[in-house]
């Protein structure tokens, strides 16, 4: 990848990216969360989202390992199979 390509048009990136967001989504649809239950149940561990900003947020994929985790943790998933 040369230096004026950033890591995020890197095609292996968008890819795991799709692959994050798509366990995420999976994980909520399983547990029947919404993304303002998701809000409500981040709140209470003290992480301040909201609906919207969890909508823009998953619907990129984009986001860190340790949101995808608080997340997990937030709707009481303990295990992920890849």
């Amino acid at each position: 990848m040369c230096a004026a390509t950033s890591w995020k048009d890197n095609p292996a990136t968008v890819e795991f990216e799709e692959k994050a967001k798509n366990l995420l989504k999976g994980e909520l649809k399983r547990k029947g969360v919404t993304y303002a239950q998701l809000a409500e149940k981040l709140g209470a561990m003290g992480i301040s989202e909201t609906e919207r900003n969890l909508n823009n947020k998953i619907s990129r994929g984009g986001f860190t390992a340790a949101f995808f985790v608080q997340c997990l943790t937030a709707i009481g998933v303990t295990e992920v199979r890849l």
